[in-house]
């Protein structure tokens, strides 16, 4: 298979966790193809924390949830592995724990640290320190941990076409998941 056939065929991951105030919370990963159109869909069954793991895990309990309890089952579920994987919030960076694909969290504009700052903190609670950087239009981050993802996914995203947007696939993984939860009632 050429390189070219390889781009054409490769498939970025898009996972995301709602918050259902009842429920608990939600998992979603969508594949997509460099066309923007869906190869895979996952989704998990709500998962919420009992009172004993909200104690024993204490600020560690959403990189629990996020990373090992939801991604890391969805990943799994996968028959296709994604070349990387976009995130929208800083918890379910705690997801690149379990794969060898680069994580990148998709900073929108309007978000604190989307200036030229190289480095930034999400929030106290969070304590992660992220390695910030320019993908085509789209500000990136990446768990300093893991900031050799940086140079992987500076030419990923290069190789995206113009209109190829990173945070509307969130939309979609919204909307499956709330019509599943239609669904099922």
């Amino acid at each position: 298979m050429s390189s070219g056939d390889k781009k054409s065929t490769a498939v970025i991951g898009f996972f995301t966790v709602i918050s259902h105030e009842t429920h608990g919370l939600f998992g979603g990963l969508l594949l997509l193809d460099r066309n923007g159109r869906p190869r895979e869909f996952h989704c998990t069954a709500p998962v919420k924390a009992n009172r004993a793991q909200e104690i024993l895990y204490g600020s560690t309990l959403d990189s629990y949830l996020y990373g090992e309890a939801i991604g890391q089952s969805l990943l799994a579920k996968a028959s296709t592995a994604p070349e990387w994987i976009c995130v929208e919030n800083a918890s379910a960076l705690a997801v690149r724990e379990f794969s060898d694909m680069p994580v990148a969290l998709i900073v929108p504009p309007n978000e604190p640290g989307a200036s030229s700052e190289p480095l930034f903190r999400i929030d106290a609670a969070h304590s992660s320190t992220l390695r910030m950087f320019a993908g085509g239009r789209h500000r990136l981050a990446v768990a300093r941990r893991f900031a050799e993802d940086e140079a992987k996914l500076t030419v990923s995203v290069a190789e995206l076409p113009e209109h190829f947007d990173l945070i509307e696939p969130f939309a979609r993984i919204r909307g499956a998941i709330e019509e599943a939860q239609r669904g099922g009632r």
